[in-house]
């Protein structure tokens, strides 16, 4: 049986977030990124400015999905959209696990050129005891000209 780190097991990728929550501060988003292989594979890089989260994906010919273009695959656009909610839901709440995916909507709104960094930020529109709701945004040279955006919904483990 896999490991999702979602049960009550004391072990997985849930149970790590205690390794990175240091005792009366924010949790450190870049240690959480730092420990997921397919992040680090793509190279994604976090920030945390006040009450922000800026994800960046540096431009990498390695992500490149369309080689005319080139453009960054889809599933590499609709994972960074996925990472930057779920980094913007850990900064926003006190979660014991990662927040579960429980479904996620893409709109590719223009070709994400592999040869330029792109950027994300994520708005939690709604949050309840146990569901959130998340907008987010990737954008290249201009933020006020999205490349991608996305809606979803997860599921939170409120510590406590």
């Amino acid at each position: 049986m896999m490991d999702t780190g979602h049960d009550d097991a004391p072990s997985g990728l849930g149970r790590f977030l205690d390794d990175i929550r240091l005792p009366d501060q924010p949790i450190d988003l870049s240690l959480l990124v730092e420990r997921i292989p397919y992040a680090r594979f793509l190279g994604l890089i976090v920030q945390q400015m006040g009450e922000e989260v800026i994800t960046e994906l540096p431009a990498s010919e390695h992500l490149t999905g369309n080689q005319n273009l080139p453009a960054v695959h889809g599933g590499v656009v609709g994972a960074m959209l996925e990472f930057t909610a779920v980094l913007q839901l850990l900064h926003d709440t006190d979660c014991e696990r990662l927040p579960k995916t429980v479904d996620i909507s893409v709109d590719y709104l223009r070709p994400t050129r592999a040869d330029r960094k792109t950027f994300g930020q994520a708005i939690v529109t709604r949050r309840g005891r146990r569901v959130a709701n998340v907008r987010c945004e990737l954008w290249q040279q201009d933020r006020s000209t999205p490349v991608a955006a996305s809606h979803g919904h997860f599921v939170l483990a409120p510590v406590g």
